[in-house]
């Protein structure tokens, strides 16, 4: 498949009115982490549907935020939306989906015009001294690598780990924060709408940070809320995520995604749970 993601976004109305819609989408076994959806494109999906509610090709999914309540299966989900406010320079739409009759997830999402401009002032970040591509020892996640047979989303897309900050990799414990290079295939790089939907959903791509400190298994995100802040150029996408407070039960993770010209495209933050 030459635009997996794409594929994975698409919804198709199965009801629609001015002010709410109903959609499906299919979404493959590919883009999961063991055997349950990637949060990251559940909320890519659900930016899709409130999209194509408001059906104005110049509007973009700038702030999407999620809670998650169950854990879908790959396969078909329902997607029903309801538009808050249609305004000149930002809309509202909430959306939730379901599966089987149960809700698996519900989203607000704010949608507007992405910045086109040279940002005013902009603090230099650590990714910036990272390479824009990836060097060419850099092992993809594939294969034998020892998260290909959990992380399947590596399948839809290039995945590369920066292995100087993914210390579980080598059994040794370090510092919160895990470095990726990530590039969607050649056609949904190619679609403006999709790359949009490629890159918030990497607000949500990398390893639990967790694992850096030793402490492995599912960490279940609870809410998840990405900003868009400038549609991506075609490219490798360079993305950190590190947390500040891991608590008892809870930890926060940020991840950050420059574009392959250094530009700032995707900021998220999630709360999500300490694996058992």
């Amino acid at each position: 498949m030459t635009s997996p993601f794409r594929s994975a976004t698409t919804v198709t109305t199965t009801h629609h009115s001015d002010t709410e819609g109903a959609f499906g989408a299919v979404i493959d076994s590919t883009w999961t982490i063991g055997p349950k959806v990637h949060g990251g494109t559940m909320l890519a999906t659900c930016a899709a549907a409130a999209r194509a509610q408001l059906s104005d090709d110049d509007l973009q999914p700038l702030a999407v935020s999620v809670s998650y309540l169950n854990a879908p299966d790959p396969g078909a989900v329902e997607l029903t939306t309801i538009v808050r406010k249609r305004g000149k320079q930002v809309s509202h739409v909430d959306v939730e989906m379901t599966q089987g009759g149960r809700v698996a997830v519900r989203a607000v999402v704010t949608l507007g015009r992405p910045d086109t401009d040279v940002p005013r002032h902009e603090v230099p970040s650590s990714l910036a001294s990272m390479p824009a591509e990836p060097p060419a020892e850099t092992q993809a996640i594939g294969g034998d690598h020892p998260m290909a047979s959990i992380v399947h989303v590596a399948q839809g897309c290039e995945m590369r780990i920066d292995p100087s900050s993914a210390h579980f990799l080598s059994g040794q414990q370090g510092e919160p924060e895990v470095r990726m290079w990530v590039r969607p295939h050649p056609d949904d790089e190619a679609d403006v709408d999709t790359a949009v939907l490629f890159a918030l959903m990497t607000g949500d791509i990398c390893a639990p940070v967790t694992m850096n400190r030793g402490m492995f298994g599912w960490a279940p995100t609870v809410q998840l809320t990405g900003y868009l802040r400038k549609a991506p150029a075609p490219g490798w996408l360079r993305v950190a995520a590190s947390s500040t407070v891991i608590g008892g039960t809870w930890f926060e993770e940020d991840h950050l995604v420059l574009d392959s010209t250094g530009a700032v495209v995707v900021q998220s933050r999630q709360l999500a749970m300490v694996p058992r």
